[in-house]
């Protein structure tokens, strides 16, 4: 018996916008077989603005992630389990209001 877990992580970005006022979009999706690195790369990724999926913000402000941590039990007779459990996390400068707004985004159109 075999046990590996990965992490994908799936959320929202928060930026300002490049004419005035901010607003939201769909973050890049992030994988990684720990979940230390996977952090570190929303980070680093927030911190030079290549997490948002395409918006374009002027600068973002923050990001709102719902990370899913995937155990695989793969037993000697070849046949997979998978089991998963899900955590949110929020990255950045986000106020109440904000996180809750990525939330609603989140459940809506995922």
């Amino acid at each position: 018996m075999k046990t590996t877990k990965h992490y994908i992580a799936r959320g929202y970005v928060w930026g300002n916008l490049w004419d005035s006022g901010s607003g939201g979009y769909p973050s890049e999706t992030l994988s990684n077989d720990s979940e230390d690195k996977l952090l570190k790369q929303a980070n680093e990724m927030l911190e030079n603005g290549s997490l948002d999926s395409g918006m374009g913000f002027e600068s973002l402000i923050g990001v709102w992630l719902n990370i899913e941590e995937i155990e695989t039990i793969k037993l000697s007779n070849g046949k997979e389990y998978h089991r998963s459990e899900y955590t949110v996390i929020t990255i950045g400068n986000l106020s109440e209001n904000t996180i809750e707004t990525l939330e609603n985004c989140f459940d809506e159109f995922n």
